[in-house]
């Protein structure tokens, strides 16, 4: 069955890969972007007659609320992302993040179907020697962690709603981000060849930026059975720190050189390994490797520089 399907943020980096998909299976897309970053990475897909696109702010209840009234689905994808990104603007970070999004699951009504993406930094400095859990205790340390933990409350008062923790995502996308901690290691290998490495101990989960796409098509096929849910989203295989990540681009860039800082210390204290096993139970696995990933970032990188593709 097709729906009419809301993304807000639909041409960044999730949403460039998630729209064309949706696109594809048949529903009609309407996208709200304020494109912030100049991007034109819905290009290909603006000769489909079930795509639309507004140029607009989601803060703006007179543009967000007519996009709304039409949607079956909501995919609210626009945010500023990230502890550096929000820090940076922390009043204009906090109006995007929550503001905007409480305006909107204020308007919805009880039938319309949202499914979002918050963050598994949310466990912040979590439990070494266990799997951080849908129910493990939230110790967010970022603002940007925070208040994802503070939207995803209000998100699951609304009945028909699923929260999709997502690992820290990697991979290439038309809209790039190279700020991503994968992403941004694979590109000081391929054009540095060096990097130090503070806290290289400290763990974390990986996802596929393809993946999130097939999760969301996931989440829509079996939304009945997942609603009213939280899930965390990544490669049960991949818990890894950030020595061992070094490791693996090491093994497709063998002159790539890293040390470990004997001083110095990361501003971002997440440290956590976390179990995928509830979103397994619902039949979903991620298609892409981490290796994958790296692979195809080395090519991507053949082609773009990292001054047009961040968010800081």
């Amino acid at each position: 069955m097709s729906d009419t399907i809301l993304v807000t943020g639909g041409a960044g980096y999730l949403g460039s890969i998630l729209v064309p998909e949706l696109l594809g299976q048949g529903h009609r897309v309407l996208v709200l972007d304020n494109f912030l970053y100049r991007q034109n990475s819905l290009a290909a897909v603006c000769t489909h007659p079930a795509f639309t696109v507004v140029n607009g702010d989601i803060r703006a209840e007179s543009t967000l609320r007519p996009l709304l009234a039409m949607a079956d689905v909501v995919i609210p994808l626009a945010a500023i992302v990230g502890a550096p990104a929000c820090a940076r603007d922390p009043v204009g970070a906090r109006s995007v993040n929550v503001d905007a999004i409480g305006m909107m699951l204020d308007r919805l009504s009880p039938q319309q179907r949202v499914l979002m993406p918050t963050t598994n930094s949310a466990y912040g400095t979590g439990d070494e020697q266990h799997d951080c859990t849908e129910e493990s205790p939230l110790r967010p340390i970022s603002q940007y962690a925070r208040e994802k933990v503070e939207i995803e409350q209000r998100l699951l008062q609304h009945e028909n709603a699923i929260s999709f923790r997502l690992a820290t995502v990697f991979g290439m996308s038309p809209r790039m981000r190279m700020d991503l901690l994968v992403n941004d290691f694979t590109y000081r290998a391929v054009t540095d060849r060096a990097l130090v490495l503070f806290e290289a101990h400290f763990k974390r989960n990986y996802l596929h930026v393809r993946d999130v796409t097939r999760v969301f098509l996931h989440g829509l096929e079996r939304f009945e059975a997942m609603r009213g849910q939280i899930y965390n989203v990544g490669l049960s295989n991949v818990n890894l720190s950030k020595l061992g990540l070094c490791q693996r681009i090491q093994c497709y860039i063998p002159d790539f050189v890293f040390l470990e800082a004997p001083i110095g210390q990361d501003p971002d204290q997440r440290n956590y390994i976390v179990s995928n096993a509830k979103v397994e139970m619902t039949g979903f696995h991620p298609a892409y490797s981490l290796n994958d990933g790296i692979q195809e970032l080395i090519k991507g990188y053949t082609m773009i520089r990292k001054y047009s593709y961040s968010n800081v």
